[in-house]
């Protein structure tokens, strides 16, 4: 095929994957970063830690993506969990999997995965231009703002991979939008996705219980039941539990429902917490009969107070329901700037099977610009390496076409 010049806008994990992709079939590729580096949401989300995928199964990890997995299931299926790590060690990056079956480097970062990667690029002929910000269409021309001033170029096609809403100060500030819309490209609202929530902590419990994690418990909401621990921020409630919930208590809130439950003590049947209650002495304090029936103390202890205020009223049996389904009001979700992830973006019915507009031929899109969302535990690094790579093969079929 003659060789052709290929424009990828985003210099993130979704727009270094097509690069890779289409570099390796001989083609010019430019990458265009608007920040001062390449992938620095990427480092970001490997400062404790880098989560490249999981090792679940995988008819389960492909169902995690929800209401998007029909579209994004062949971009999946291309670029599986397990191939994720057979690229990782090809850079160089031996893997491990955690006891939660999360999936890291053995050095854990992020750096020496983007160094090694980039020097690939590099060495491919790929060019890594920084500070160039797209500005939006003129036809077949971009316009990006340089340091040298305003450029245009003409590529034979180009990628968009410009991430979502979160986190804008590393570069994932939605503001291509004006641009895609003036060309007709219709959008989901950005949502906050992975994020906290506020609640209305009392001045005493703030003060004194921000930052406390709040172990062994399990979280009731629309998402099912799921056990593991949160922290108590001076905001109200965010950590891995809470995430994990974080669409359906979202999504709850915009219809006016606030409340998730919690389980306090998930290795305690309501029956055996009723009769441990039941026979502690009355004229011991509520704090020594909760903590002799149940072990309660602590942060546990001082969410059931912040939250029950006829505590001290309760009958052991309504004292028991309390424990196992603690209800906990929510405010709203903590802004978007704050989310790990965001959920919105491009309508996926607009881009046919290669990730190509079908509207705009030649203009490719990738990542979370694109309207799906996932929970934390791998699955957005993988969606994005995915449809990254998916649309660089997706360039070449129409390039080749």
């Amino acid at each position: 095929m003659q060789q052709k010049t290929i424009a990828i806008i985003g210099g993130g994990p979704a727009g270094l994957m097509a690069a890779d992709v289409v570099a390796g079939h001989g083609h010019r590729v430019n990458v265009y970063e608007a920040m001062p580096t390449m992938g620095r949401k990427f480092l970001l989300a490997g400062k404790s830690g880098l989560n490249l995928t999981h090792s679940e199964d995988y008819d389960r990890f492909r169902q995690r993506f929800g209401a998007a997995t029909e579209a994004l299931g062949p971009a999946l299926d291309g670029f599986t969990p397990q191939a994720v790590c057979a690229w990782a060690e090809g850079l160089g990056q031996t893997v491990f999997t955690g006891s939660s079956g999360r999936v890291f480097p053995s050095v854990m970062k992020a750096s020496p995965l983007l160094r090694s990667w980039l020097a690939r690029l590099e060495r491919q002929g790929v060019r890594l231009l920084t500070r160039h910000r797209w500005t939006g269409f003129s036809g077949r021309l971009l316009h990006f703002d340089t340091p040298e001033g305003q450029k245009t170029f003409e590529p034979d096609a180009v990628l968009l991979a410009l991430g979502g809403a979160s986190w804008p100060r590393l570069g994932s500030d939605a503001a291509w939008i004006p641009a895609l819309a003036g060309a007709g490209v219709t959008f989901a609202p950005f949502r906050p996705a992975n994020c906290g929530f506020d609640c209305a902590w009392s001045e005493t419990f703030r003060e004194r219980f921000a930052g406390a994690p709040v172990k062994s418990v399990a979280i009731m909401s629309a998402a099912g039941r799921i056990q593991g621990e949160f922290v108590i921020s001076r905001h109200g409630v965010e950590g891995s539990l809470i995430y994990a919930h974080s669409a359906a208590l979202r999504d709850g809130l915009e219809k006016g429902k606030t409340d998730l439950m919690l389980d306090l003590l998930p290795g305690r049947s309501l029956e055996k917490l009723v009769r441990d209650l039941a026979r502690q002495p009355a004229k011991l304090s509520l704090s020594n009969r909760l903590r002799k029936a149940t072990g309660l103390e602590g942060v546990k202890l001082a969410l059931l107070r912040e939250t029950t205020p006829e505590l001290a009223q309760l009958a052991p049996e309504e004292l028991g329901s309390r424990l196992k389904a603690l209800p906990l009001a929510l405010l709203r979700p903590r802004p978007i700037e704050e989310a790990i992830s965001s959920a919105g973006g491009v309508h996926l019915e607009q881009l046919d099977c290669r990730f190509m507009l079908k509207d705009l031929p030649g203009v490719f899109l990738a990542g979370e610009m694109l309207d799906w969302e996932a929970p934390t535990g791998g699955y957005l690094l993988t969606a994005c390496f995915a449809t990254g790579r998916a649309a660089g093969l997706g360039m070449l079929e129409w390039l080749q076409g």
